[in-house]
């Protein structure tokens, strides 16, 4: 068999999305469901604290059912959400999804590194696929979870809830029209401040930790976004102050994005550092998004005066009835699997420049 290179990979699962996802096998749904079943897998502080609040104000799903490692959590869910014994799973029992129709979505909500293991345990249930961003550890990984749900007729979709933004979908917009002209340079940055102690997956390589996976993905998303464009070569630096505690993983990643058209973009992460700002240069003018990666509070400003205020709205909620609807619409979603591949492929490449000293990768 021929082997690829990254160059051909990218621009193969480019923006133009991947032949594979587009109008994905069709699952007959019961026309009694206005409202699709999500079960939520993993009950951390994301699930607990924005996911099941927000399908309280979804209209094309709601949460029914939860799989869960931690036997203590159960009888809470089950009271607050009102949700039935026969909808209660544990990770060795998620398999018997398969045989529950009140079901229809898993949503993978657990560390990157267990991405994979479970979303294709969920595509093998025949349950479309909701996977947290970053899809997975690696590329192999990715085209896995991919395979399965084809393989089981499944949509996949990936939780990059910045998409769903309205004024990230402005910004989106301005890059497809070139409403200031063609990008210059993109600088943009997402981290905070923490300390993750032993125990916490976030420090731990085997479980997806770090800070390019964590919040690293949410730049280089961005920059992909913003100029619509797949990036030619990448270059970048991953570091750690404190190896005390992130001797497994990068506490700080800094990478140089280079694009065809010109464009460069400059991105940082870190677990040692505040910063969420997306700020664009153009021919004709800029624009920016300051904070560009927040729950709430998203807000931005244009160069000639156009002021991009906050959206009050559950984001959350949104994202997952945009993509309810694309399943019972069968239409492509708005960040289908090739999507989340294609920042893993970039990521693995900030991985290679940096352990051969920050040298050009070409991609």
């Amino acid at each position: 068999m021929k082997k690829i290179s990254r160059r051909e990979f990218i621009k193969s699962t480019g923006f133009a999305v991947a032949a594979s996802s587009l109008g994905f096998p069709t699952i007959i749904l019961p026309k009694r469901k206005e409202k699709l079943g999500v079960a939520l897998v993993g009950l951390g502080s994301y699930s607990n604290g924005l996911l099941a609040p927000g399908l309280q104000e979804t209209q094309h799903c709601e949460l029914r059912g939860i799989v869960t490692g931690t036997p203590s959590k159960i009888p809470i869910w089950q009271e607050r959400y009102d949700i039935p014994d026969s909808n209660v799973y544990n990770y060795e029992t998620m398999h018997k999804l398969a045989n529950n129709d009140d079901i229809d979505i898993v949503y993978i909500v657990l560390p990157s590194g267990l991405h994979a293991k479970y979303s294709i345990i969920g595509a093998e249930a025949g349950k479309h696929v909701w996977c947290e961003k970053p899809m997975a550890k690696t590329v192999a990984e990715c085209q896995e979870i991919i395979n399965a749900a084809n393989k089981n007729k499944v949509q996949l979709t990936i939780g990059y809830h910045m998409q769903h933004e309205p004024n990230t979908q402005t910004i989106i917009e301005y890059g497809k029209i070139k409403k200031y002209g063609s990008i210059t340079e993109i600088r943009t940055g997402a981290g905070y401040r923490g300390r993750h102690g032993a125990g916490n997956w976030r420090a731990n390589a085997e479980l997806g930790g770090g800070a390019m996976y964590d919040m690293g993905v949410y730049p280089l998303n961005a920059a992909r976004y913003a100029t619509q464009e797949e990036p030619i070569a990448v270059s970048g630096r991953q570091y750690s102050d404190r190896e005390n505690l992130y001797y497994e993983v990068d506490e700080h990643t800094e990478f140089t994005l280079w694009f065809a058209s010109g464009a460069i973009a400059y991105g940082e992460t870190s677990f040692g550092k505040n910063s969420n700002y997306l700020d664009i240069d153009a021919e004709n003018g800029s624009y920016h998004l300051r904070p560009f990666q927040s729950y709430r509070g998203v807000r931005g400003e244009t160069s000639d005066g156009i002021v991009l205020t906050a959206d009050p709205n559950h984001q959350q909620a949104r994202q997952m009835d945009n993509d309810a609807l694309a399943i019972k619409e069968n239409k492509t979603p708005i960040v289908p699997g090739e999507d989340g591949l294609r920042d893993i492929a970039i990521i693995e490449a900030i991985q290679e420049s940096s352990r051969k000293g920050g040298v050009r990768i070409e991609l």
